[in-house]
């Protein structure tokens, strides 16, 4: 147990302490060069290291799903009956929403 609260609290320590800038100068998503469209995870990295130091509005404006990813991520050194819930939710969320930003574009 007390491992995976500090695996938690270390992760969350991470994402909080580092700085990243609001614009890459270098995108690194495949789909990203190849269409022109943001995929469904992008801007979730800078959306989750927003969403640590407490920037909520930055952290949506970057991906609307960062609050599910960082549920999503926080809770990997656990287990337990929700967990497998919150990820196939969470994958499906993700898929639904590469497929809007796909339509919207």
């Amino acid at each position: 147990m007390a491992r995976r609260i500090a695996g938690s609290a270390f992760v969350f320590f991470l994402l909080w302490a580092i700085s990243i800038p609001a614009e890459p100068l270098v995108r690194l998503c495949p789909f990203h060069w190849l269409t022109g469209i943001p995929c469904p995870l992008c801007g979730l990295t800078r959306g989750l290291f927003a969403f640590a130091k407490g920037h909520w509005s930055e952290a949506v404006h970057f991906n609307a799903l960062t609050p599910l990813g960082f549920a999503m991520l926080l809770s990997l050194p656990w287990s337990g009956p929700w967990q497998k819930p919150l990820w196939m939710g969470g994958l499906a969320s993700f898929a639904m929403y590469g497929v809007y930003r796909v339509v919207a574009a």
